[in-house]
């Protein structure tokens, strides 16, 4: 058995005063990623479209909308 005084607290990588920062920028890089993706989708052809443009543009609004949407429920207190 592990006796109390031999175990720390655990400390989050990421300082929850910058949650509100974090969100923001990631949610702001995820929209501007989304609207390149519907300009693009709106504004190209099926002669002129790329299939692994459209992919990796997609794939990375994603990615930043979803740690974006992660933060936003960590700020306001909603431990994911």
């Amino acid at each position: 058995m592990v006796g109390s005084e031999k175990l720390m607290r655990y400390v989050s990588p990421v300082n929850p005063a910058v949650f509100p920062h974090l969100t923001l920028v990631l949610l702001g890089i995820g929209i501007f990623f989304t609207a390149w993706f519907f300009v693009y989708e709106v504004t190209s052809t099926k002669k002129t479209r790329d299939f692994k443009k459209e992919v990796s543009v997609a794939l990375v609004a994603s990615v930043f909308s979803g740690f974006g949407v992660l933060f936003l429920l960590l700020s306001v207190g909603i431990y994911v």
